[in-house]
């Protein structure tokens, strides 16, 4: 497996204050993000937690998984993951990931996107255990969907990215600080769509 990343080429970098993203759209060729996506799939341990929301208690709408380094868990949400060991191919993502983020990271989280109705609410990355300035380095494999930002503040500061299959989003900088982001649901048909987010647990 290799990257289509080439050194001497440059990413797309978003103008937006208080923030550090930048956007690779072709991470990994088609055939390549076709192969991991299809092992993703299969061999990933997906499970389904339970959220709360205004004192009720809801399915979270998508399927999740933990992979990282032995003991190192992570909550969000009133939810507490154990992490499952590195496989392979994660492994192998990850390494590659780490040269172009230029950090080291310990877990990612997985989210399945089975269709449309999933979502992912607006939040930051910004839990205790992520220190200060996290990185997060977010893969997309599978169906296109929007990533929306917003300012914390600034209400007129807002930026749609559609993700591509096979690309790498990259958040540095304060911008878990002063920007939330979420993925809508879309009432259009869709395919799947699994998402890597690749972080440092402190």
């Amino acid at each position: 497996m290799k990257t289509l990343f080439d050194s001497s080429s440059e990413p797309i970098i978003f103008d937006l204050p208080n923030a550090e993203i930048s956007y690779f759209p072709n991470f990994y060729d088609k055939v390549i993000a076709d192969e991991i996506y299809a092992e993703l799939q299969k061999d990933i341990l997906w499970q389904q937690d339970d959220i709360r929301v205004y004192g009720k208690i809801y399915p979270q709408p998508r399927l999740t998984a933990l992979y990282g380094d032995e003991g190192l868990s992570y909550s969000y949400s009133n939810i507490k993951m154990q992490p499952h060991p590195w496989s392979l191919l994660l492994q192998k993502i990850k390494a590659e990931v780490e040269q172009i983020a230029m950090a080291n990271f310990s877990t990612v989280l997985l989210n399945y996107y089975r269709n449309g109705k999933d979502s992912n609410g607006w939040h930051a990355d910004n839990e205790k255990e992520l220190g200060l300035n996290p990185i997060i380095a977010s893969m997309t494999f599978g169906a296109e969907r929007v990533f929306q930002l917003k300012h914390n503040t600034e209400k007129d500061q807002k930026k749609n990215i559609v993700l591509e299959h096979g690309s790498l989003l990259l958040m540095k900088g304060t911008t878990q600080h002063f920007w939330k982001h979420q993925i809508p649901k879309t009432a259009k048909p869709i395919n799947p769509r699994i998402n890597l987010t690749f972080r440092m647990i402190k």
